[in-house]
């Protein structure tokens, strides 16, 4: 991928193609001020999204649930890594509330990673669905989960309470898996995507680029996503949360990310989310339709 990419060093600034917008909008401003005044926790705010102007026009908004520590170590990964507090078990309400104060069209979960609970966190998570779906029964829902470590009933639980859309990130090309993704595994990801599709859950997966993957490598990873039947893919940028973190390698131009889009809609994705400031939840609402 020579030619379509730019190798990224220390002095190498953001290209052009990455530069964000500030959001604007009244939408964006009364939920900006319904956040603010009520101190609601969005990954939207707390992760600097820079689609966060877009998707809250869209009525589309991220929450974290299980506390903003997690049991992993990923390299790419801003999280904080430790020991988790206690689980909160009103906190599905509260999400709920907060949807619904935001007045979110579109919602999605996500976590940390909590490999010290017995259930994995994957209680706390059917509850949240359920406390969503009574507040508030005109909100579709994507549940961005963790792996469960390939748990099946575990997994059994986000599926009764069918979300709209289920999500599992893949993250990187196999090689990379070990570096990137510390504590999981390539093919236990693979699982879990396709024990959801085969129990008929529309699902969904997210990949970075600029780790040291080739192009090859990518299209290889697509394949097998689609091999396990997955629905929708994003392709996104990575960028370095903090010098602790895995460096960015290169940068991957608008040309070659649309190149990614033409081959997933031709190996049959439903959706393909494919450029620089794509990011998990971007244009979410239009996935679970």
């Amino acid at each position: 991928m020579a030619n379509e990419t730019l190798v990224a060093t220390e002095r190498t600034k953001k290209p052009k193609w990455l530069r964000v917008k500030l959001p604007v909008g009244k939408k964006y401003t009364e939920l900006r001020g319904l956040v603010d005044k009520y101190k609601l926790n969005t990954i939207c705010t707390s992760g600097s999204c820079p689609n966060m102007g877009e998707c809250w026009g869209e009525g589309t908004a991220t929450f974290m649930i299980l506390g903003n520590i997690c049991t992993r170590s990923c390299g790419f990964c801003g999280v904080k890594t430790g020991r988790p507090e206690t689980v909160e078990w009103d906190e599905p309400e509260k999400v709920a509330r907060s949807i619904k104060l935001m007045n979110i069209k579109h919602a999605v979960i996500t976590s940390v990673d909590r490999d010290d609970l017995k259930d994995g966190g994957s209680i706390i998570w059917a509850e949240t669905v359920q406390a969503i779906r009574r507040a508030n029964p005109n909100t579709t829902l994507e549940t961005l989960i963790p792996d469960f470590q390939g748990n099946e009933k575990l997994l059994d639980r986000i599926i009764e309470v069918a979300p709209e859309v289920v999500s599992h990130n893949m993250e990187t090309v196999r090689r990379l898996t070990r570096e990137v993704r510390i504590q999981a595994k390539y093919d236990r990801s693979l699982g879990v995507l396709k024990y959801l599709k085969d129990n008929g859950m529309r699902t969904k997966s997210g990949i970075m680029l600029g780790l040291g993957e080739t192009e090859d490598e990518v299209i290889e990873t697509m394949k097998d996503l689609r091999n396990v039947g997955l629905d929708v893919i994003t392709i996104g940028q990575y960028l370095q949360p903090s010098k602790k973190h895995l460096p960015v390698k290169e940068f991957i131009t608008p040309e070659q990310f649309k190149k990614y889009e033409t081959l997933g809609l031709e190996m049959g994705f439903m959706y393909v989310e494919s450029g620089a400031l794509v990011r998990s939840s971007y244009k979410a609402h239009k996935h679970a339709s």
